[in-house]
């Protein structure tokens, strides 16, 4: 089979096939969600707590309860944000 056949089932780098597009307003906000909470919760903690022994299993249970509350807090105000970004973005 090549790329060009019909039936050629799309697929992500790690292998599964792609989803379909409506599902971008869930994986989206769960890969932001991951990156974003990482980031903050290590720089937090790493201010509160140090480089010390035993950090990344602190910051690993601070980033795991801040992505809990994350992904769904941006599933549900992701499609606000994007009006409100609409609002000041001319859309080409």
């Amino acid at each position: 089979m090549t790329d060009t056949d019909s039936n050629v089932v799309p697929r992500n780098p790690l292998g599964f096939a792609k989803l379909a597009p409506p599902y971008l307003r869930f994986v989206l906000p769960f890969f932001l969600s991951i990156i974003m909470t990482c980031v903050v919760s290590f720089i937090s903690t790493l201010r509160s707590a140090g480089l010390t022994n035993g950090f990344w299993v602190l910051w690993l249970g601070s980033w795991g309860i801040s992505w809990l509350f994350a992904y769904p807090t941006m599933v549900l105000v992701l499609p606000s944000v994007r009006r409100i970004a609409g609002a000041f973005v001319r859309s080409e």
